[in-house]
């Protein structure tokens, strides 16, 4: 059968063929430590489990309403307007099978082809294919040397197909976070050129020191009126098995994507929707214990990475680390470091190449302390044999 272009043109994401193949290293009995998948390495909240569970032992798990349920869309716009410090109200949220399905959603529903998507590096991996998906045209512009938005390239990007672009705060794979002057400037970016701003929110509640994430639609209502917020259950309550993500979005953004999904996928399973809800109506007092215990694995992970060589900016929030290892990469750059590593140490990082910036590799420290200790000790060891 002939394959379409769409289905051959389409890149697999890089994150998990790297688990794939570290996962196929462990079955054959090789010990491998993997830093490569973005996944908390704790349980889902107890109120989470328990909600699961008394969904299904209700019986009642049949589908629901395309948009999700009511009491998850009142929870999740309720969240969102304590959270962000803005209303929203539940006709503007849309529940999705997870944040990534979101991002899809969101881009099906503003891309035209050729539309030109801005895209700042570092960027996380599916950005670029999900933008393709929707015919669009992803514009890759490099960051500033914070690390953060980079307003004359940005400027230098625009051409009269730009319609919008994508931001995460706190960042994957960098961990940057953007300040209040920074999401302002932006804020007037967006407004100048008309754009709208597609901000992926997953890793908003996991920031270890300073200034809180700041959503764009935070800064004012002209800026709220053209930004469309991505979230989801997987980072901050360690619910990744669930599946389980929204959207919020001006009304008419947010129908758009409910006629789509009714289409694609209909409504997420109830189970996940209300076990969600549950995490939702109150904090779990498990997600600030996992905020800690990163906090501080980040300062052990960087403190090792700095005795190494290896530079890497402060992560302010997420779980990664995105050090430079240029002066260790040969021309292979950062796919063959990571495959030599892997092959050689059975430790699995993420290739800079994959984020857009080929000088850098990608550490999750979503690993518990012996795990990460190991994973220290065997980057050292492969570094002094390079």
């Amino acid at each position: 059968m002939k394959i379409s272009r769409r289905a051959q043109e389409i890149a697999l994401s890089v994150t998990l063929a790297l688990d794939a193949r570290a996962k196929e290293l462990a079955a054959s009995g090789v010990k491998v430590v993997n830093m490569a998948v973005g996944e908390p390495d704790f349980a889902a909240p107890k109120v989470v489990q328990t909600a699961a569970i008394a969904k299904v032992a209700s019986g009642d798990v049949r589908y629901t309403p395309i948009a999700g349920t009511p009491a998850l869309r009142d929870a999740v716009a309720a969240h969102v307007s304590k959270t962000r410090g803005v209303p929203f109200s539940a006709p503007e949220v849309l529940i999705c099978h997870s944040a990534k399905h979101a991002l899809m959603n969101a881009l099906l529903a503003l891309a035209d082809p050729g539309d030109e998507v801005l895209v700042p590096l570092p960027a996380w991996v599916s950005y670029i294919e999900i933008i393709r998906l929707a015919n669009g045209v992803p514009v890759e512009v490099r960051p500033s040397e914070s690390g953060g938005l980079n307003f004359a390239k940005l400027e230098a990007s625009i051409t009269p197909k730009t319609r919008g672009i994508i931001v995460n705060s706190p960042c994957n794979p960098s961990g940057y976070v953007a300040d209040r002057e920074e999401t302002e400037a932006l804020a007037a970016f967006a407004a100048k050129h008309d754009l709208w701003i597609l901000s992926d929110e997953i890793y908003r509640r996991l920031v270890f020191e300073g200034e809180r994430a700041i959503s764009p639609a935070e800064i004012n209502s002209e800026t709220r009126a053209r930004t469309i917020i991505v979230d989801g259950a997987s980072k901050a309550f360690a619910m990744t098995g669930y599946r389980i993500g929204y959207l919020v979005a001006p009304k008419t953004v947010t129908d758009a994507a409910i006629r789509l999904q009714s289409q694609m996928t209909g409504a997420p399973n109830s189970i996940s929707q209300f076990a969600f809800q549950a995490a939702l109506e109150e904090e779990p007092t498990e997600v600030g214990a996992m905020v800690d215990e990163f906090r501080e694995r980040r300062a052990y992970l960087l403190s090792a990475l700095d005795e190494m060589g290896l530079s890497a900016a402060n992560p302010r929030g997420a779980f990664y680390a995105f050090p430079n290892i240029a002066r260790f990469r040969d021309a292979r750059g950062s796919s063959g470091f990571c495959e030599d590593l892997l092959e050689q140490q059975a430790l699995a990082l993420v290739p800079g190449a994959a984020f857009g910036m080929d000088d850098h590799v990608r550490l999750s420290y979503a690993l518990d302390g012996a795990q990460l200790g190991e994973a220290v000790r065997r980057l050292e060891l492969f570094l002094s044999e390079r």
